[in-house]
């Protein structure tokens, strides 16, 4: 439940191929660093664009399950950050739902930040994703 401080939020998508299978990962922290939740998805074949907005809503939507009200959102996605803070338009149609999806989530929280962060710096959500996929794909075959 939410202690009134920053929560962090660290999304990623991943997708074996441009398009090909994908899968999300998000990784919600308490302001004392603690983790407080984590989830996983595997979400078929889509674009990794389409992966990494699928995984900002599933984050956005685990913070709000958990009562959060105040979230810095981190991601190594520069094309949802830039988008999400109005810096680059949402051009593609087919990204537009989920921009639309994503800010409703948003003007739920009492504030947020979103910040672009190095690839390296996204481990845990990024092998969430991945595991995502390596699960799917084991399921599969």
């Amino acid at each position: 439940m939410d202690s009134g401080g920053w929560y962090t939020l660290y999304a990623d998508g991943a997708c074996r191929g441009n398009p090909g299978p994908g899968g999300i990962g998000a990784v919600l922290m308490a302001p004392n660093g603690v983790l407080t939740a984590e989830a996983a998805e595997y979400i078929g074949p889509v674009t990794n664009n389409i992966a990494e907005w699928q995984a900002l809503i599933m984050g956005l939507r685990l913070a709000l399950e958990h009562g959060v009200r105040k979230l810095h959102i981190k991601m190594d996605s520069q094309l949802v950050v830039r988008q999400v803070t109005g810096e680059y338009e949402v051009k593609k149609q087919h990204l537009k739902p989920l921009y639309t999806e994503a800010m409703g989530l948003l003007r739920r929280f009492a504030d947020y930040r979103i910040e672009h962060i190095r690839r390296e710096d996204n481990g845990p959500a990024d092998a969430l994703a991945n595991a995502a996929i390596d699960k799917a794909m084991r399921e599969r075959s």
